[in-house]
């Protein structure tokens, strides 16, 4: 299946989250797209919870199936709680990472950023949205795109950065400090529920 590129609003109204993680998907419209999407009353199975749950994520970080299963799976290989895992290691993808660092105001514009060939990780240039950061890498704006009129104007418009990431804007370079804690994610994910669905 090819990578989703119609209405981020669609999918958050279908899955009842704001994907975007700003609340504009949802303001005007917050029920479900289609005819009957205000009439749906019933109470969900289990699978059909499950399912959203991993909509959900997959939506908000933009991921193929292809590409979320393989994550969660190598989550399920590490120490700890598979789901917290899970979530750490979406969160260390390069694209999200641009995205943290406000090098774009959104995940999808950050994996252009990085598509294009506009970052450097410790000083080569990587560009794999899906390339894993580490704890300590330094992200890094090329010397050739430090004008780039998107990257500039995203930096503007962001005050502050998430505690696991820092970024120096005169520089236009960043660290990757450490993997965030399960309690600087969004409480709105349900985690569990993703594990549950691929164990059936």
């Amino acid at each position: 299946m090819s990578r989703y590129t119609g209405s981020a609003y669609k999918k958050s109204r279908r899955v009842g989250f704001s994907t975007l993680e700003n609340g504009k998907d949802l303001a005007k419209r917050p029920y479900r797209p289609g005819q009957h999407g205000q009439d749906r009353k019933a109470k969900p199975s289990n699978y059909a919870e499950q399912l959203n749950e991993k909509q959900k994520v997959k939506f908000t970080y933009g991921l193929t199936e292809k590409q979320f299963h393989q994550l969660f799976l190598k989550a399920g290989k590490l120490e700890g709680i598979h789901g917290e895992n899970f979530l750490k290691l979406l969160e260390s993808r390069l694209d999200n990472v641009a995205y943290r660092m406000g090098l774009s105001k959104t995940r999808r514009g950050a994996r252009q950023v990085v598509n294009h060939g506009h970052l450097l990780v410790n000083g080569k240039k990587v560009n794999i949205p899906s390339y894993l950061v580490e704890p300590g890498d330094v992200i890094s704006v090329k010397e050739a795109s430090k004008e780039h009129k998107a990257i500039k104007e995203s930096l503007e418009a962001i005050n502050s950065t998430v505690a696991y990431v820092n970024f120096d804007k005169a520089k236009m370079e960043g660290t990757f400090v450490r993997y965030p804690e399960r309690s600087e994610l969004s409480a709105e994910i349900n985690e569990p529920l993703i594990v549950e669905y691929y164990s059936r």
